[in-house]
């Protein structure tokens, strides 16, 4: 029985000891998540940006449109 547990306990020593610390993955999945969320935040800027040049352009033109009428 002695012997058992101590094959057991030096298996869960050498477990314990030879395991990969989290603190990079996590830090590297953050980095991820940002770079994926300030590209997807350019892109909506970008499309805002995009759809406000449309809409004014559609509004001068039919003030001017308006205007030529009268």
């Amino acid at each position: 029985m002695k012997k058992l547990l101590f094959v057991l306990a030096i298996g869960a020593f050498a477990a314990c000891g030879t395991g990969s610390s989290t603190d990079a993955t996590a830090d590297s999945t953050m980095s991820n998540v940002d770079s994926v969320a300030n590209a997807a935040k350019d892109t909506i800027n970008a499309m805002q940006d995009s759809a406000t040049q449309m809409i004014d352009s559609t509004a001068k033109a039919a003030k001017d449109s308006v205007k030529a009428k009268m």
